[in-house]
């Protein structure tokens, strides 16, 4: 074939020499044991504090969103408890240091696995420290992308977000990957640096091709002619914004950031977010054999909250269930975790767990100076966010939503909005379910996409609900981060938009230079299309 298709994640065509990226290495052996366990094991610790203080070099020649999560892959590779895993498997197992780390490593891999959501979504990060600190111990050079000696295509099974944070937007013309989604870091880095990008493209690594054309906008990879000139990407220069998230004639959609730990609030503030649309509080919680007590958990949330002191945050309560192996909650074996008891479900059950998070959400707030909200996640039900409401009122939390991340939830969104204060939609979630696709399968990526437009209809239903409540209804999947379907979602009725560090001033600069009712045009003309490449089409010409 001379054609694929995929998901495109960032904007912008190009086209030129394709470099591939080597895949990574393999399995290291499980043999011999060592003749000294003591002295193998003590190998690990330098191993990783070296790769770790590579990636905080990185870090330091990076900004924005590809600093942050350059040191925080940097903190996964320090992280003592990978560490210890792997020393107690050299002593105890008698395995060889470089196997031991592997295994230590899919252990914790495993465990953001079975997470689900965003935490799911950082799993390759924790495959790329593994194969990392691997290539330490055995004396070999790491994988990543190889020097580049002219602006070339690259071309991977999926990229490490470390690899792409230090990518060259003036040496890669466009990044293409069999692998991943529209919600991964390297969808989320490419947009940063202004880098077209394809993910998920089936088949794409059996492709012999020397040149390819990629089209960030429409999601095709062509093969072209390698002679043919190369096309580089048009760079759009910096992006202007001044921080109010309007439209230019006055209508207001804040514009917000997703955080999930100090280090992306302190990211999101400098950003310019006006305030945090989805703070998740599930890192208190991953590590923790025990639940973490109020005082500990009220600690945590306010080292998030700190950086917006008088301004709103909207603190999301633990989505955990049978598909989050979080050890306190006992959970159950469940034949489909993604369809069993997580989310605000798990509260029905164990309600203390969610009494004692709202009590120390609320003292947090008190702490920081933050304008606090909260809401729950997996609500099907307007008696379910009412239920919520209810004991989150009691705790002393006056400012009361919930998550629409289930079609059921979406179709109801009026009476919903009748039971809260405000509704916030989770297009990531929304999407697997309406459409029946895991977002962690890069087969059915394509179904996730966010400008399909069954999905985008669910959106409309919530809009109108919230025009005839009165009521916000927000955005805080990764669909509010593309500055063209911003303006779509605008166009629907929703009233803020939440996103990563990486994309706000360009989401904020976006709707800053249309009219409302160019939005409502543009919303009106992609609910007419078929699918996500007519969409986007009719979005551009609107």
């Amino acid at each position: 074939m001379s054609e694929l298709t995929g998901v495109a994640v960032s904007p912008g065509r190009a086209s030129g020499p394709v470099v591939r990226v080597a895949e990574p290495l393999g399995e290291p052996a499980a043999a011999p044991k060592p003749v000294d366990p003591q002295a193998e094991a003590a190998r690990i610790a330098p191993a990783t504090q070296a790769v770790a203080a590579r990636l905080e070099a990185l870090s330091e020649a990076a900004t924005g969103e590809a600093s942050t999560i350059l040191l925080t892959t940097a903190a996964m590779a320090g992280d003592p408890a990978l560490v210890a895993e792997a020393e107690r498997l050299v002593t105890a197992e008698g395995l060889p240091a470089p196997r031991a780390l592997y295994e230590s490593a899919n252990g914790f891999a495993k465990t953001l696995a079975a997470a689900g959501g965003y935490l799911a979504e950082r799993v390759r990060d924790v495959e790329d420290v593994r194969d990392r600190v691997v290539a330490e111990l055995l004396g070999v050079a790491p994988p990543g992308v190889p020097e580049l000696a002219t602006p070339s295509v690259l071309v991977a099974r999926d990229l490490a977000p470390a690899d792409t944070a230090g990518l060259d937007p003036k040496q890669v013309l466009a990044l293409v990957t069999e692998e991943g989604g529209p919600t991964s870091h390297t969808a989320i880095l490419a947009r940063a640096l202004g880098i077209p990008a394809v993910v998920a493209v089936r088949g794409l690594l059996a492709l012999d091709a020397e040149a390819l054309l990629v089209d960030g906008d429409t999601g095709q990879v062509k093969v072209v002619d390698p002679a043919a000139p190369v096309l580089a990407a048009t760079a759009s220069g910096p992006v202007e914004w001044d921080g109010v998230g309007t439209t230019s004639d006055g209508h207001r959609v804040k514009v917000l950031g997703n955080v999930g730990s100090p280090a992306d609030a302190q990211a999101a503030a400098d950003a310019g977010a006006e305030g945090v649309g989805l703070f998740r509080t599930e890192f208190c919680y991953l590590d923790a054999a025990d639940e973490p007590t109020v005082a500990e958990q009220r600690a945590a949330y306010a080292a998030v909250l700190a950086p917006f002191a008088g301004k709103p945050v909207i603190v999301r309560t633990l989505d955990a269930g049978a598909d989050k192996p979080l050890p306190f909650l006992s959970p159950e074996d469940e034949p489909n975790p993604a369809l069993g008891v997580r989310g605000l479900r798990v509260a029905f059950d164990r309600p203390e767990v969610l009494d004692r998070q709202l009590a120390a959400i609320a003292t947090a707030a008190t702490d920081s100076g933050a304008e606090v909200s909260v809401m729950a996640p997996m609500v099907a039900t307007a008696a379910e966010a009412a239920w919520f409401a209810e004991r989150a009122r009691a705790a002393g939390i006056e400012r009361v939503g919930v998550m629409i991340e289930i079609p059921a939830a979406a179709l109801c969104a009026k009476e919903i909005l009748d039971a809260v204060d405000f509704v916030s939609v989770g297009t990531n979630d929304l999407a697997q379910y309406t459409f029946a696709a895991d977002r962690q399968l890069g087969a059915v990526a394509t179904l996730n996409d966010p400008w399909q437009p069954g999905l985008l209809r669910l959106l409309k239903f919530i809009g109108v609900a919230a025009e005839a409540t009165g009521k916000p209804a927000g955005v805080c999947g990764e669909a509010a981060a593309d500055p063209l379907l911003a303006r779509v979602l605008t166009g629907l009725g929703l009233t803020s938009l939440s996103m990563n560090a990486a994309a706000i001033k360009a989401v904020g600069a976006s709707l800053a230079s249309v009219t409302q009712e160019q939005c409502r045009q543009a919303a009106s003309a992609v609910l007419t299309t078929a699918d996500p490449a007519a969409a986007r089409l009719a979005a551009q010409a609107g």
